[in-house]
Formats: structure tokens, sequence, C-alpha cells
């Protein structure tokens, strides 16, 4: 029986994909993970809510008003008092310097809502991606799980999955559908792939290993 691996959820707004998580692990599909941490960047984010009502201990630590690198070493301790082995960025809304990503190499994932490389890198996020996918006339998004590094946007692709544009949609229309039938459904995938070590890195090549028997 494989250990469970000990996951923290970073988050700053709402916490939507946040409690995609939660409730994959409700349904009894996230077998080998505990949810160990929720650390927000903003001490009045709905995400702290969820991770109340899901038993999850959880932690503030306000962006505001610190340096960069001092919300980085602040959120590396944090993470590694709690002996995190996986970081999920869930809606985090915050630039964080090189030291994160050389202590959780590999060992960090964000989901983005486009299909990386399209829109995506600095600027690109929330609502934005939905306007800019629709007003360049593209026929498919979707969304794309990575393992993130100091590369806004450009760690290694884990999973994709796309989503068609369809007449009459609106940035809103798209961002809903995008989260419900792309974000929600990846998210939770590449966390459980994770905790059964079914994730090789090659350079920028993410290869997914057989389940074992």
């Amino acid at each position: 029986m494989l250990k469970k691996t000990r996951v923290a959820v970073l988050v700053s707004g709402g916490g939507t994909n946040l409690q995609a998580l939660i409730d994959s692990r409700d349904r009894g599909e996230l077998p080998n993970v505990e949810f160990a941490l929720v650390v927000s960047s903003a001490a009045d984010a709905y995400a702290l809510t969820r991770a109340e009502n899901a038993g999850i201990p959880s932690l503030v630590i306000e962006r505001k008003g610190k340096k960069r690198e001092t919300f980085t070493r602040l959120l590396c301790r944090a993470l590694q008092d709690a002996e995190i082995d996986l970081v999920v960025f869930a809606g985090f809304m915050v630039i964080l310097s090189p030291e994160f990503f050389e202590t959780f190499e590999n060992r960090a994932i964000n989901v983005h809502p486009a299909l990386i490389p399209s829109f995506c890198g600095e600027g690109y996020y929330g609502l934005h991606v939905h306007e800019e996918a629709l007003a360049y006339g593209v026929k498919l998004t979707g969304a794309t799980v990575h393992f993130a590094t100091a590369v806004t946007d450009g760690g290694p692709i884990i999973l994709q999955k796309s989503v068609e544009i369809e007449e009459g949609d609106t940035p809103e229309t798209l961002q809903r559908r995008v989260m419900e039938t792309c974000e929600w459904i990846i998210l939770p995938q590449a966390v459980r792939l994770f905790s059964e070590g079914r994730l090789s890195v090659e350079g920028r090549i993410v290869r997914i290993l057989e389940e074992s028997k």
C-alpha cells in the first residue's frame, strides 16, 4: 500500500478548483492523497471556508506588505513544516521567487485555463484568458495542468483537455465551461497520478507510467 501523499493547495480567492479536489476526494477518487494544508494569500478568501467545511487545516500568509522573497520564504517554511509532498496552485494570484521552485522542483503543479502554449504567461489569468481566446477566434480551448516553474505557465505539461468554442460564447460562459468540463476533471487526475508515482519528467516531456498491478 502506497504512503499517502501530503498535498497543500495554494489559493487566493473563491477556491472552485479546491472544491473540485475536495469533491474528488469525497467520491473516493484520490485514495492515496491527504489534503494536509490550504494556504491563502488573503484572509478573506472564500477558499478558507471551503477548507474548514472539508476539515482541512488552513493558514493565511498575507501577500500585502511583504517583499516577494520574504513571502516566498514564509511559504516554503510553512510547507516544509507540514511535510508537504505536492503543492497545488489553485487560483493562487502570487508570483513567487525562484527559491520556491528550487525547493519544490517537480513537486508543484498548476492548472491554467487554456491549452498551453496558447494564451499563457505573464498577464494571462482569470477572465482575460477567455477574452483573448474569443478575440483570436480559436475553435478549441481548454485547460492545462503542468509542473510549476519560475517561468509563468512554462513548466512541463502533465495533462490537457479541450472544449469547443460555441456560437454566442461570452468570456463568462466560456470560463464556466472550461472550469466544469476541463479544469475540474484534469486537476484531480494529475494529483492522483502524482500520488501513485506515475509521472516521469524527462526535460519538457512528462510521461505517464502504467499503473502498477
